[in-house]
């Protein structure tokens, strides 16, 4: 990649579904962290790359843009690549921008990029409680069916994720206790990150919300462990050690010129749609090789927790200590809002290693429906 940094990053609070943000659209919520963005950037606004999987259709992108005052003349894009849609659209802002950068035909080879001094806005937005209720086409005398959510992957290939995640665990051997335990670590962790004002400077405050709604400060393993699994009668996967369903928005700001995280690599990559959940281990991977290092020069892992033991599967492939990932909680506990859940592992990347200056090396990593995985590799440039 030419060199690009993520300068600037921010999100809103987290809110459940149906609470705090239920009357908050998807478009809202981006518009409140793209205006805030507009305003701290040094550089002119080129593009705005947002990822969305269950919003109004249409561009919601552009709505958003338009929504936070950002001029006219400044585009908009919408990305679905399901719950790595927010990570994705940073992937392919971080390719567009290193692609407007590069040199033209007739530059030497040795003349170094020219910089546009441009900035891209990318990231994610989602509202599940605003998400529109579809149906499909009644077929003869037939009522309409609700279209409770998009098609992964083909239908003999599509499991539901709860039901995936618990076929992943059983795959690999991830034990009920073991989920539990990380899912209260996790909730121990974001509760402490909290009080101890690690996300303050990340947050811009919508609706009168200045923090995450989902965190539960002294939520053990042994209260856990009481949950019935929903998902099959044998099962492992339970309410508490899975996400929950949430609304919020995540967007970075993306230049030629730092300082911040320098993007040393990104990634994305395919798996078998059954196990959806495995898509983060290939584009580690893959993200490892391009940049040339190891798991073990990585300071800060950030995957995203849709489940305890699809991530403590990932990490065991990985060969990865559990205890290494999302250090100050992850997903389990702060909430994830689908389209913006990729994004959100990006300001928390910056918030780690830029703000809070905690390493050298991060990693964001996130799976998604269908059997896929995007990753992102940044260098804290201070």
């Amino acid at each position: 990649m030419s060199e690009l940094f993520i300068t600037h990053a921010l999100r809103t609070p987290i809110g459940t579904a149906g609470k705090a943000f239920r009357e908050v659209t998807a478009a809202e919520l981006g518009a409140v962290v793209l205006s805030e963005l507009a305003d701290r950037v040094a550089g002119e606004v080129e593009d705005v790359v947002l990822g969305n999987c269950m919003g109004p259709g249409g561009n919601v992108a552009r709505v958003a843009a338009l929504t936070a005052g950002l001029a006219d003349h400044i585009p908009a894009l919408t990305v679905d690549r399901q719950c790595a849609s927010g990570l994705a659209a940073i992937q392919l802002a971080a390719a567009n921008l290193a692609a407007s950068a590069a040199p033209g035909q007739g530059t030497p080879p040795a003349a170094p990029p020219p910089s546009t001094g441009g900035v891209v806005l990318a990231g994610g937005l989602e509202s599940a409680s605003t998400a529109p209720w579809r149906f499909w086409p009644p077929v003869g005398d037939a009522e309409p069916k609700r279209y409770e959510r998009a098609p992964f992957a083909p239908a003999d290939r599509d499991p539901e994720m709860g039901a995936a995640a618990d076929a992943l665990a059983e795959l690999y051997g991830i034990t009920r206790e073991r989920q539990d335990a990380y899912a209260a670590r996790s909730h121990e962790r974001a509760a402490s990150a909290q009080a101890d004002g690690a996300f303050d400077d990340e947050i811009v405050p919508i609706a009168g919300h200045t923090t995450d709604e989902r965190i539960r400060r002294g939520l053990t393993a042994q209260r856990l462990a009481k949950l019935p699994a929903v998902f099959r009668p044998d099962g492992t996967v339970t309410v508490g050690n899975s996400c929950g369903i949430n609304d919020g928005a995540a967007v970075v700001a993306l230049s030629t010129t730092g300082p911040g995280l320098r993007v040393l690599a990104a990634a994305s990559a395919g798996v078998d749609p059954t196990l959806p959940g495995l898509g983060i281990v290939p584009a580690v991977q893959r993200l490892l090789a391009r940049a040339g290092l190891t798991s073990e020069q990585i300071d800060v892992w950030e995957f995203n927790e849709a489940f305890a033991g699809q991530v403590l599967a990932c990490c065991d492939v990985l060969g990865l200590d559990d205890e290494l990932v999302c250090r100050q909680g992850g997903a389990l506990a702060l909430g994830h809002p689908w389209g913006a859940s990729g994004a959100v592992l990006a300001v928390r990347l910056f918030s780690q290693l830029i703000t809070q200056q905690n390493g050298r090396y991060g990693v964001a990593a996130i799976a998604a429906g269908g059997g896929q995985g995007t990753a992102i590799l940044v260098e804290a440039c201070r």
